[in-house]
């Protein structure tokens, strides 16, 4: 219980917040709350008494100790200290005694009979206020971890514009696939958004690896229709480390890096509306972590790219109006232009080589929007069907990798006319990576 009681700084703070109570109390409650402060002090009755009755603070010691400890043992503190590299009191004090010995045996301490008791006896404080008036040299160096992402530190941290016109800035994000649990390897989404258009890409990435996330890149920049001239993630570092970085400036040395501000969300804002109606919305918070899982993922996001880039208007905001009212002193009026899905907007830009711009025109005109619809809500039931990894069953993230060849994927008996539109976009992913 002695860990338990007061410190004497305690016990005088404690004395005088009673000491009005004692002095406008009885004679009967005099007693109880000195049997209360004798309980809590451990203070003998009398002493309480007196204090009680006179000034409640601690007094100067009238005769001050004399010096128990000498040079000598300031020395061999020292020389201890510095042969096992200055570590804190409480870790030096219970081997004092033994190194000390070791110091002798090998003549770099001289000690007396009385200093090597004194080690034995020395408190942790003592050593603590012995040692901090010495001047002791530098510890070993040590290099302290540099930041993994040191790299990150030289992107500048900004928001793309609401306004931007030119489409190829896209704000970067990863959805977790983790259930209730972030614990293993699971599946996670990688999806970037051009801002001007709005245009999509989803791929499916079994970890954080930077080979599951360089192949991720690499199935988005094989079918993306536009250069990618800004990456804007948030400040994870499955997208700063020297790998991706390696990657990204191989594929387009004049590639401008920018990221959000760490725990401002907003600064994604499109990406991440685009992770609630896009992944959200179809797959909900449900584990996936299997191989089996991501690529028939990857198969839903292939029908998810036609559908939404092809078929689902999105309206972009054209103005914001600042109105301020005296209930609404910061009030903002959004307009939002006409309606228009991404692959419009991107027509209008005059960015599509001429071959890209008749691929998708024919790639659209020959899709049935109801059919696709269908197979999305086919794939996810059966994806969501799916059970997750068992523990004793080791998932291979290599073959989740360059899965983009149509008889290297598992026949899901689709719609004839799905069938062939993979068909058709993993034919033109292979002719235009080609060239």
């Amino acid at each position: 219980m002695n860990e338990e009681r007061m410190t004497i700084h305690e016990r005088y703070k404690y004395l005088r917040m009673m000491q009005k109570r004692y002095q406008e109390a009885g004679k009967k409650e005099r007693g109880e709350l000195l049997t209360e402060m004798e309980a809590i002090t451990y203070l003998h009755r009398k002493s309480l008494v007196r204090l009680m009755n006179g000034l409640v603070v601690r007094k100067k010691r009238e005769k001050q100790r004399g010096r128990e400890y000498g040079y000598e043992l300031d020395q061999a503190l020292g020389i201890i200290s510095r042969s096992m590299d200055h570590p804190c009191a409480e870790r030096l004090q219970p081997n004092l005694g033994w190194m000390a010995d070791q110091l002798v045996e090998h003549k770099e301490l001289r000690i007396t009979a009385q200093v090597r008791e004194q080690l034995d006896r020395v408190s942790v404080p003592t050593i603590q206020r012995r040692l901090s008036r010495m001047k002791i040299d530098r510890k070993l160096p040590r290099r302290r971890p540099e930041e993994a992402n040191r790299w990150r530190r030289e992107v500048p941290a900004r928001r793309i514009a609401w306004d931007e016109k030119e489409p190829g800035h896209f704000e970067v994000d990863l959805v977790h696939h983790c259930g209730i649990s972030a614990s293993g390897q699971y599946v996670h989404t990688l999806q970037m958004v051009d801002v001007a258009t709005g245009w999509s890409e989803r791929v499916a990435v079994l970890g954080r690896s930077y080979l599951a996330m360089q192949d991720g890149f690499e199935r988005i920049l094989v079918r993306l229709p536009i250069p990618v001239k800004e990456i804007h993630p948030d400040n994870g570092s499955e997208f700063f480390n020297d790998h991706i970085k390696a990657f990204w400036f191989g594929v387009s040395p004049q590639l401008h890096w920018s990221r959000s501000r760490p725990w401002q969300k907003n600064d994604n804002r499109f990406i991440e509306q685009k992770n609630d109606t896009l992944v959200r919305a179809y797959l909900g918070y449900r584990r996936l972590d299997t191989v089996a899982h991501t690529n028939l993922l990857n198969r839903l996001y292939d029908l998810m790219w036609v559908f939404h880039n092809f078929f689902q208007p999105v309206m972009r905001l054209e103005e914001k109006i600042m109105v301020a009212t005296p209930d609404k002193p910061h009030h903002v009026i959004r307009h939002f232009d006409l309606a228009r899905t991404p692959f419009d907007r991107l027509l209008e830009t005059d960015v599509l080589d001429e071959k890209t711009r008749e691929y998708y025109l024919s790639l659209r005109k020959q899709t049935n929007p109801l059919h696709l619809r269908e197979n999305i809500y086919t794939l996810i039931h059966k994806l969501l069907d799916m059970p997750v990894a068992d523990e004793k069953q080791i998932q291979s993230v290599h073959a989740t990798l360059k899965m983009w060849d149509s008889e290297l994927l598992l026949p899901l008996s689709l719609d004839p006319h799905i069938d062939t539109l993979f068909d058709r976009i993993y034919s033109f992913r292979k002719e235009i990576s080609i060239q």
